[in-house]
C-alpha cells in the first residue's frame, strides 16, 4: 500500500471508530473494512475507495462524477464493485457519503423498521 491508500485507511478507520462490529483486512492489495464477513470500503493504492454496493445502486452510482466499475488485475469487477476516485472523496462529508451507501447496500445499516 502507498502513502495515499494508507491515508484513505487512517480516514475510513476514523469514520468508523465507533462501530466495533467491523473487522478490517488486507485483502487483493486493499485495507479492507468488513461487516459481519462482508465487504463494505476498501481502501487502495492511490487513495483510491473501493465501495461495495448492490447492483441496481451500483448502476446508477457510477453515473457520478469520479466513480468507475472497480477493477482488478484484468478484470472489470461488476456494478456492485466501484472505484471512488481520490477526489471524489476530499472531505469526510462525502467519504461518509459512501460509507453509508455501502452500508444501506450490503443491509448493514441500522434496522429501522422495529423487527427483530
Amino acid at each position: 500500500m502507498d502513502a495515499a491508500g494508507d491515508e484513505l485507511a487512517d480516514r475510513i478507520r476514523a469514520l468508523l471508530s465507533a462501530d466495533i462490529e467491523i473487522e478490517e483486512r488486507r485483502m487483493f492489495g486493499t485495507r479492507a473494512f468488513l461487516d459481519d464477513g462482508r465487504i463494505l470500503l476498501g481502501a487502495r493504492p492511490g487513495g483510491v475507495l473501493l465501495v461495495r454496493v448492490d447492483d441496481e445502486n451500483g448502476a446508477a452510482l457510477v453515473a457520478r462524477a469520479g466513480v468507475a466499475r472497480a477493477v482488478m488485475g484484468s478484470r472489470t469487477m461488476g456494478s456492485g464493485w466501484l472505484d471512488v476516485s481520490p477526489e471524489a472523496i476530499e472531505d469526510d462529508s462525502e467519504l461518509m457519503f459512501w460509507l453509508d451507501v455501502a452500508r444501506e447496500s450490503t443491509g448493514s445499516a441500522t434496522d429501522t423498521s422495529g423487527s427483530d
